[in-house]
């Protein structure tokens, strides 16, 4: 994975203090001035009687909306009037609210905050901010809504603010502060590959890969850097809760409010303007839809887009890629004689191994079929039924030295997860070879699956050439046969005409190939959706999370996208 904290080290600058957060009046549903600042609102100094300074009961039971109202009020009351350590005081976690509220101010600059607090909702508080961001001349508004839920502090059961990070900005993960100063990298106006400009405006799907452009390259695209109000990522920033594994991710740093503008550099990248649009279309409403298009014969990523918009799951997510690790698996088993596109090959209803017991979808079986047979109609044990005759490291080094997968020595361009294929043994290593067990992948993976298939040998994918910075590409140590590839090509053609593909791909004409995937993932009550295609010179690949089968969910994006490139 390209690394960019040493980039992100750059915007760690510390700006000088300058004033405090106004006290203002609260006004909002269930909330009123009196609330705020009259009567008693639970504050630390608040006497208590000699029966509750004793060994009394921990508290309990669900919270009374009594609670979660006096909590909020404490919390948002302190932070209003400066009072930093009431404020911290008032939550689970008073040492880690303490560092980030005294940064709001002094790191951040942020002036004159109202805060607005709406109804709560069971134990939740939801509340606008408007405030003032101040940089010696330049200064600018700042308005945002948050929420802040209320729980019972363990130990004692007394109601506290649940303290993340979230609660002073939404878009704070714990670990992560707010500065406002000279930005450390100046502003990089992105361009596609035929000369007109990348916004983020224009592409949403977009903005986290923008930030890392700007992270990577900014100081070398010429520009001069302004003023703004940042998030500053944290160690403990990156792990992209829901969409992949803890430690896959390296999340910019984002920009929240420019006070003065900096003067761009431009840098070209790879993306096709229209085929960015055809992407946009195809993860529109749809949070957990990945999609990533390459052209197979160089790697240059045509088009990326992620549903949602908050995390690029397209290039960080590490998600179990289910049976579309059959390519790689498949060109395994024919390198070593293990199968052959028209020989009867083994599809039993179950097979077990190393202590499990594997099956297929709905429990099917095959019998006297052939591998050809087994791979369009995605046969679990067809793959699995081959253990036996592998060694834990067969599939690790076939994703690495044929496919580039699992190196970690990808240069996109922006920060890539570059897929996990480790050593695994008995029952964990035969789940591998269907793309479970250890297996992680993402769509930018997959589709550079697809396109080694196509082109005959592994392109590393890349977002911005490597012409611009001199940086060198990662290479395969070696390529599959000609034998081999042939027959590959072939599996995934008949797939994509006659097998789990076919409903996905019809209408795609010319030289086509294809492999649907299912992924189960633990807690989940469907399976993620998978999907890798090429066409032409060009290939894909795509996820849904929670989506169902693959040839049904991303496989029309898949192919929407093929079909939009010519």
């Amino acid at each position: 994975m390209g690394s960019r904290r040493a980039a992100a080290g750059r915007r760690r600058t510390r700006p000088a203090v300058i004033g405090s957060v106004a006290a203002v009046v609260v006004a909002g549903a269930g909330f009123g001035a009196y609330a705020m600042y009259g009567g008693d609102a639970g504050g630390e100094g608040t006497a208590r009687t000699k029966s509750a300074a004793g060994a009394e009961k921990v508290k309990s039971g669900p919270l009374t909306a009594a609670e979660v109202t006096s909590t909020a009020q404490r919390f948002l009351t302190a932070w209003q009037k400066g009072d930093v350590a009431g404020a911290a005081a008032a939550t689970d976690d008073a040492g880690a609210a303490k560092a980030l509220l005294t940064g709001y101010t002094k790191d951040a600059r942020v002036k004159g905050a109202a805060f607005t607090a709406g109804a709560p909702a069971g134990a939740k508080v939801p509340f606008s901010v408007k405030a003032t961001v101040t940089y010696g001349e330049a200064t600018a508004p700042f308005a945002y809504d948050s929420a802040l839920t209320v729980v019972r502090r363990a130990g004692d059961g007394e109601p506290r603010v649940d303290w993340h990070a979230a609660v002073v900005h939404p878009e704070l993960r714990d670990g992560d502060r707010l500065v406002t100063g000279k930005a450390g990298d100046p502003p990089v106006k992105a361009l596609g590959r035929d000369g007109t400009e990348i916004t983020a405006a224009k592409y949403p799907s977009l903005g986290t890969v923008l930030d890392g452009l700007r992270d990577k390259y900014g100081k070398k695209a010429g520009g001069t850097p302004g003023i703004e109000l940042r998030v500053v990522r944290g160690e403990a920033a990156g792990d992209g809760k829901g969409a992949q594994e803890a430690g896959a991710a390296d999340v910019a740093d984002k920009t929240l409010i420019e006070l003065s503008k900096g003067t761009p550099g431009e840098l070209r990248t790879t993306l096709d303007p229209a085929l960015q649009a055809a992407a946009e279309r195809q993860v529109e409403g749809r949070k957990g839809a990945s999609v990533v298009l390459l052209r197979a014969s160089t790697g240059e990523v045509l088009a990326v887009a992620n549903g949602g918009h908050g995390f690029n799951t397209a290039f960080l997510g590490s998600l179990a890629p289910g049976s579309t690790m059959k390519v790689v698996t498949a060109s395994l088993l024919l390198e070593k004689d293990l199968a052959s596109v028209n020989k009867t090959h083994p599809c039993p209803k179950y097979f077990s191994y190393g202590g499990w017991k594997f099956q297929n979808d709905d429990k099917f079986e095959i019998k006297d079929g052939t591998f050809k047979a087994s791979f369009a109609r995605s046969c679990n044990t067809a793959f699995i039924s081959q253990a036996p005759e592998l060694e834990d490291d067969d599939l690790t080094r076939q994703a690495k030295e044929v496919f580039g997968l699992s190196m970690n020595n990808w240069s996109v361009g922006v920060s890539t997860f570059d897929g996990r294929v480790p050593v695994q043994s008995k029952a964990q290593m035969a789940a591998s070879l269907i793309g479970q067990g250890g297996v992680r992948m993402n769509p930018l993976n997959m589709a550079s699956v697809a396109a080694t298939v196509k082109a005959g040998s592994f392109h590393q994918p890349y977002l911005v050439a490597p012409s611009v910075d001199g940086r060198a590409l990662a290479t395969a140590s070696r390529t599959m046969s000609g034998e081999t590839l042939g027959a590959l090509r072939e599996l995934m053609s008949y797939t994509a005409a006659y097998g789990t593909a076919a409903e996905a791909m019809a209408g795609v004409s010319g030289d086509v190939g294809a492999k649907t995937g299912s992924a189960e993932v633990d807690g989940q009550d469907k399976p993620n959706g998978w999907f890798t295609a090429y066409r032409g010179d060009l290939a894909a690949a795509g996820v849904v999370q929670q989506g169902g089968h693959g040839g049904d969910t991303a496989g029309p994006m898949v192919a929407a996208l093929l079909k939009a490139g010519g």
